[in-house]
């Protein structure tokens, strides 16, 4: 019997119903329905649904089933890393770029009790944040990111295991995971990278320069990004669009691959290069008007 947990985000339009509806379906299919105590007030219906904190259901399933956006997935992928659990997203909000199922194609469910369907392994970040001998731990599945405010540029130095890859001027720089070039990075002049890659991205955010281009990096590289401003800059950073985290004048941060990993559930056999056509080309191929 499959345990299952449900991770709903009802600021997204038609999530509660779709999550309703899921919930009934799961348990209709033989399988066991968990979602956090916060929730039972909606489904109060639903009877066979059983409840406890979300941390505490995500090392007791084996699934959990994000109904919301991008956001919503990235948020629970988070909540999962040392969890043995797998994550499918069900996408209700506008790009749903990360989501394994569209809320009108619910009887697909049924794949799940079945094991008919593909699973993607996804690497995380992880950034350490350095400043006055205090650290502090970030986790990303997309990027993390480090920005000015008030338009002001910013000055910092990169290096990758401590060899100084250059020193920029800019607004700001963006680290991203193969799964994040279809996000902030890629709106940074990023490349698409298929998102099973094992590899590190640093685009600049309009950069000073004519000549900066978008770097990749192996893996098992350790980055150091160290702000080196000399006047007062108020600059942020950001994992995952979470935060955002003051980032001084002199504070440096450490990037690295993750211990921890993230698997995504598709229950189609879509690839990679169907949803660049369908959800990032659409109004440069036409997809979706009878082209």
């Amino acid at each position: 019997m499959l345990r299952i947990a449900i991770y709903p985000n009802f600021q997204k339009r038609n999530a509660l119903p779709c999550a309703q509806e899921v919930c009934r379906r799961l348990a209709e299919l033989g399988g066991e329905v968990f979602l956090d105590t916060a929730y039972a007030k909606e489904f109060a219906a639903l009877p066979f649904v059983q409840y406890d904190s979300f941390p505490a259901l995500v090392s007791r399933v084996d699934m959990v089933i994000a109904i919301g956006g991008d956001g919503t997935i990235l948020r629970c992928a988070k909540q999962m890393i040392t969890s043995s659990a797998v994550l499918l997203g069900i996408n209700t909000g506008h790009l749903g770029f990360m989501a394994g199922l569209e809320p009108d194609a619910l009887d697909e469910l049924g794949k799940l009790f079945r094991g008919e369907y593909f699973l993607s392994q996804r690497m995380l970040l992880e950034g350490t944040l350095t400043n006055d001998g205090q650290r502090t731990v970030f986790t990303a599945l997309n990027e993390i990111a480090i920005s000015g405010r008030s338009g002001k540029v910013i000055d910092f130095s990169v290096r990758a295991d401590g060899a100084l890859i250059g020193r920029y001027r800019a607004d700001g720089l963006v680290c991203s995971t193969p799964t994040g070039s279809t996000a902030y990075a890629l709106s940074a002049g990023g490349p698409l990278m298929e998102p099973e890659l094992s590899c590190m991205e640093i685009a600049l955010i309009c950069p000073h320069s004519l000549f900066n281009r978008p770097l990749l990096l192996s893996s098992d590289r350790v980055l150091t990004v160290t702000h080196t401003s000399e006047e007062s800059r108020c600059v942020c950073l950001s994992a995952d669009g979470e935060g955002p985290v003051s980032f001084p004048a002199g504070a440096s941060l450490e990037i690295r691959r993750s211990r921890h990993t993230v698997r995504l559930i598709s229950l189609t056999n879509a690839s990679f290069y169907d949803a660049v056509n369908r959800k990032l080309m659409q109004s440069i191929k036409g997809f979706g008007d009878g082209a």
